[in-house]
């Protein structure tokens, strides 16, 4: 739906190009103010949000030297992203959080309405992106480090190499994303000045860490598969023909 200042820009073009406004020699029409700050900020981050992932996706590479576990420590980043977008809808249902604990509505309370994907919740998601491939980059740390110490020769070694070095980093990663998700939430909950932009920055982050629980079995799952891809490619090169 186009914005306000969307629809009076084309609604003066349509009136001009019919001959209903006229603007003398060398007048200029355009918005100012608060919308083309609005226009800029997203300019700019049209060119910032892709430079990130590709410097996150060049930083973990530098780390692993595997474009293949980079690949699968990125995907922690669109899980992220995911969560986040799934937040930022929930905030706009109204059955979300419509609970009521000790007399204080939680809706009143984490101030529940609906949150327009402004500069602001974009800002939150280029925040998200940093701190998005912390769990899967310290499990595949582990699991690289498991692998090279058993060398797993088949299968079943590949499968017990990975609920190994998973179920060791399980209780850290748990209490990395429990700190973040914990520490954002007086931020959801102020009402002072800034809050209308701390919220809607902050929004993207909560959600897109809580769905990073997820990678505590993605990032195993997509490596223990990749190893056992490799495992069959060396026994199918070693059959004899």
């Amino acid at each position: 739906m186009p914005r306000p200042n969307e629809q009076a820009r084309r609604y003066l073009e349509s009136k001009e190009r019919s001959g209903e406004f006229v603007r003398g020699p060398g007048v200029e029409l355009s918005f100012a103010g608060t919308y083309e700050n609005q226009l800029h900020a997203r300019r700019t981050l049209a060119l910032i949000l892709p430079v990130a992932l590709f410097v996150i996706f060049i930083i973990i590479y530098f780390h692993f030297r595997s474009v293949m576990t980079t690949m699968l420590v990125f995907t922690s980043v669109f899980v992220c992203w995911a969560g986040g977008l799934v937040f930022i809808w929930m905030y706009s249902q109204p059955w979300f959080l419509d609970v009521s604990i000790f007399g204080t509505n939680l809706r009143d309370l984490f101030q529940v309405h609906t949150i327009n994907m402004s500069v602001a919740v974009w800002v939150g998601f280029l925040a998200l992106f940093g701190i998005a491939t912390d769990d899967a980059v310290v499990i595949c740390t582990h699991l690289s480090q498991r692998f090279r110490e058993v060398q797993p020769a088949n299968v079943d070694e590949v499968r017990a190499a990975t609920i190994f070095a998973g179920t060791r980093r399980i209780r850290p990663l748990l209490m990395t994303t429990a700190t973040t998700v914990l520490a954002l939430l007086p931020i959801l909950m102020s009402m002072g000045r800034g809050a209308d932009l701390m919220i809607p920055m902050s929004l993207p982050v909560f959600g897109g860490m809580v769905f990073e629980v997820i990678t505590l079995f993605v990032a195993p799952v997509l490596y223990c598969w990749i190893h056992e891809l490799k495992v069959a490619r060396r026994a199918m090169s070693a059959w004899p023909h």
